[in-house]
């Protein structure tokens, strides 16, 4: 027979163990670790914070060449978002243009990405790269990324955007939302997509 204050203690431990992983969730999914690479990816989504993030680490010399992915297989109005994507990046890169592409991908996972992303590594003949995505798609992106093209060394620095996401998730609505939701992606990748 089991005691009263024995299970008592068994339900506070057990509280404060999920107490403790949820404090930490949204911590768990950044990834900030950039390295010098042959060449910076900004992967496609989130608006423009990541692309310029990605610039800002071409300026600091963290790749020779920023490929920004851009989904070739949609059109919005007429075009496609690699076309749209040429125009922004001759009016936006400035002084770096020469050294900025854009990588056309199709499908609207960072999984079918690699693909895309593949081909354009090849045109450089890169071996090192180093990703730059939102702060919470920092994990699973380099997951993904080392599982499906091990041939490369990968890094990955996170685009922050205060509006999507913190750390603190518990603290704004839209916070949370990206944090069960990337949780769910995480989860997914591990169970399911890493095994395909």
């Amino acid at each position: 027979m089991e005691r009263p204050g024995r299970r008592t203690a068994l339900i506070a431990l057990g509280a404060l163990l999920v107490a403790v992983f949820l404090s930490g969730a949204g911590r768990f999914l950044v990834i900030n670790v950039p390295e010098r690479s042959d060449a910076i990816v900004v992967l496609a989504g989130n608006g423009d914070i990541r692309y310029y993030t990605g610039l800002r680490m071409l300026r600091e010399n963290y790749g020779r060449t920023l490929f920004l992915d851009a989904r070739n297989d949609v059109v919005y109005l007429g075009r496609t978002p690699a076309s749209l994507g040429e125009q922004f990046l001759q009016s936006s890169a400035g002084d770096l243009a020469a050294r900025v592409k854009i990588c056309p991908i199709s499908g609207d996972s960072t999984y079918e990405e690699t693909t895309g992303v593949a081909k354009c590594l090849r045109t450089i003949g890169a071996r090192r790269v180093l990703l730059v995505t939102s702060d919470y798609h920092t994990r699973r992106a380099r997951q993904i990324f080392r599982s499906r093209l091990p041939q490369y060394q990968w890094s990955v620095a996170a685009a922050t955007n205060a509006y999507d996401f913190g750390t603190n998730w518990w603290q704004h609505r839209e916070w949370a939302k990206t944090t069960l939701l990337e949780w769910t992606k995480l989860i997914w990748w591990n169970a399911v997509d890493r095994w395909r």
